[in-house]
């Protein structure tokens, strides 16, 4: 089955179809500046390598789709003959809160319900939903379905996703961990799980690391933690969010500074992490760069990122009761082995040892393990929209 994966944010529109028979794509591709004037328009076709990139008049959401659309079925420049080899649609959205546990058909019922806990993740889900209508009123005949980044983490148990607050803020806002990057992880846990000597009962950590990074405990391919929270703002270090911060910290430099609530979450969501800390920049390849030119904050910003890293893993593998394998994906997880390397160093003692060779040679979009003992280290390419189109092909056929 072809499948459309749409990841609609608030300027920008991923899109790729994927060939779920062999899990192969057949085009990838992104517009960005949606609205700002000047949007681009960039696209791969993967059997031939033809790229595209040019600016297009893309005003809203229903203007990105209908270009997505009309440049899929190029004659010359496309991927597919005609739009009914789309079979169904699979969406990207953020948050499902507690209602959502599992990738479900959108009917209108379901998109009052995903409006209705726009409360929950502000910046994403409206943008969510403006390219699910957009999708919906271009491809009505096919199956549409949201595939939620909190659903995989729908299994915790109640002792990891409750924050020891009065319970009736549960109970009358539903603050409480939710955990993002959940069809990432169930990648991992799905792709690693084949690699692992003890297939049963499998212990893993899942290590997202991009501009966002989070770590998830998978039992038997079952979430019982993660780093991320009731936001995406929780946990390790991000390219530009603090991750884990003493609460009291934010009230401090609030009355010191005389931060506005929005001032304190742009504090934490867009100048902290590592930005914040070297003061340089966001990027990995920067930092390590300054880094070996003798910048002492670059090497300050890159040390608490992987000790976080380091302590996440010792947390997990303590509740779990073991660790049979550690997962690293997306961007910096894929390419950096300096990276993986730090943020193992240490953890002998739980089996954990590189093989410096075979973990130099992941990089660039290779994937396999770099283990030299007994817990399982391995590399996975990112396949967030191969689990959406995957788990979209399932819901489609249920009917």
């Amino acid at each position: 089955m072809k499948v459309l994966v749409l990841n609609s944010g608030s300027s920008s529109v991923k899109y790729e179809v994927i060939e779920t028979d062999d899990q192969r794509s057949i085009v990838v591709g992104m517009i960005e500046r949606i609205g700002a004037g000047g949007a681009v328009l960039t696209q791969t076709r993967t059997q031939d390598g033809l790229q595209l990139h040019e600016s297009a008049p893309i005003l809203d959401h229903r203007d990105a789709v209908r270009a997505i659309l009309e440049l899929l079925v190029h004659p010359e420049r496309g991927g597919l003959t005609s739009l009914d080899e789309v079979r169904a649609v699979g969406h990207r959205v953020v948050h499902g809160g507690e209602e959502f546990v599992e990738p479900t058909r959108i009917t209108p019922e379901v998109m009052e319900r995903i409006r209705a806990s726009i409360a929950l993740a502000p910046l994403h889900n409206p943008h969510n939903l403006s390219g699910i209508h957009a999708a919906l009123e271009r491809l009505p005949e096919v199956p549409h379905v949201a595939v939620f980044d909190t659903a995989f983490h729908a299994t915790m148990p109640d002792r990891a996703w409750h924050y020891a607050l009065p319970y009736v803020l549960y109970r009358r806002h539903r603050v409480r961990r939710y955990g993002f990057h959940g069809t990432s992880h169930a990648w991992v846990a799905r792709h690693l799980g084949a690699w692992v000597d003890r297939r049963s009962q499998a212990r893993i950590i899942s290590i997202h690391l991009g501009n966002g990074a989070s770590a998830c405990a998978i039992v038997d391919g079952v979430s019982v933690d993660t780093s991320m929270g009731f936001t995406p703002l929780e946990g390790l270090v991000m390219g530009t969010r603090s991750g884990d911060v003493d609460p009291a910290v934010i009230l401090h430099v609030m009355g010191r500074e005389e931060l506005t609530v929005s001032d304190a979450t742009a504090l934490l969501n867009k100048h902290s992490g590592l930005q914040g800390l070297s003061g340089i920049s966001s990027d990995m390849r920067d930092l390590l760069e300054e880094e070996a030119a003798g910048s002492q904050r670059a090497a300050l910003a890159l040390g608490v990122y992987t000790y976080r890293i380091r302590k996440y893993i010792g947390a997990y593998a303590a509740a779990m009761g073991g660790l049979d394998a550690i997962g690293f994906t997306g961007g910096v997880g894929q390419n950096s082995a300096v990276i993986r390397a730090r943020a193992l160093a240490g953890l002998e003692f739980l089996g954990v040892e590189v093989d410096p060779v075979a973990n130099e040679a992941l990089r660039g979009g290779h994937e396999g393990t770099f283990h030299s003992g007994s817990v399982t280290l391995g590399v996975v390419r990112s396949g967030e929209e191969i689990m959406i189109a995957l788990q979209t092909e399932d819901i489609a056929n249920s009917g």
